[in-house]
């Protein structure tokens, strides 16, 4: 290598370090890894109001939902689709009971969503949220978009036992 190349690689900027993956950068194709059970990252969508990412996660056949609220610390919550519906969605009631399970709302809200691969609402629009919770501390969710509702069930997770893995 010439003393002239040498020099030049001396003054050359050095490349920025690579940001490292938080659970709330994710993006489609990473891997998460939650209670020990790896998934793959297939879709996103961001409730940017909110300051909240709901991550669709898949493990085979599998398919979860992981939600991600940036407060002071990130909170996490894990849901499941479930089957079911409301007769109006103009009538969302306060309390909402469920195979015995008695679930109180805890709050609703409506707003502008951005979504890529692949997610339960393929556009990108107006998006409005129910988010209710038992007194066992069971997570119910309700979202409507576009004339089709989408309800789900969870729970919340520890931040210690979600780990992020960047995708290739």
């Amino acid at each position: 290598m010439s003393v002239f190349k040498r020099i030049i690689n001396l003054m050359k900027k050095p490349a920025p370090p690579l940001e490292e993956k938080t659970p709330y950068t994710l993006t489609v194709g990473d891997i998460v890894e939650i209670s020990f059970v790896s998934y793959t990252v297939a879709g996103k969508t961001v409730f940017p109001r909110q300051h909240a990412v709901l991550f669709t996660l898949k493990d085979g056949s599998l398919i979860k939902y992981l939600k991600v609220t940036k407060r002071e610390r990130l909170a996490f919550e894990l849901y499941e689709p479930i089957d079911g519906r409301l007769d109006d969605i103009n009538e969302i009631p306060t309390t909402l009971e469920m195979d015995g399970v008695v679930y109180h709302m805890e709050d609703q809200s409506a707003g502008p969503v951005r979504t890529t691969g692949d997610t339960p609402f393929s556009s990108s629009d107006e998006q409005y949220v129910w988010n209710f919770q038992s007194d066992d501390r069971k997570l119910l969710r309700i979202e409507w978009q576009d004339g089709r509702m989408m309800l789900y069930e969870g729970e919340s997770v520890l931040p210690a036992d979600v780990r992020t893995i960047q995708g290739s």
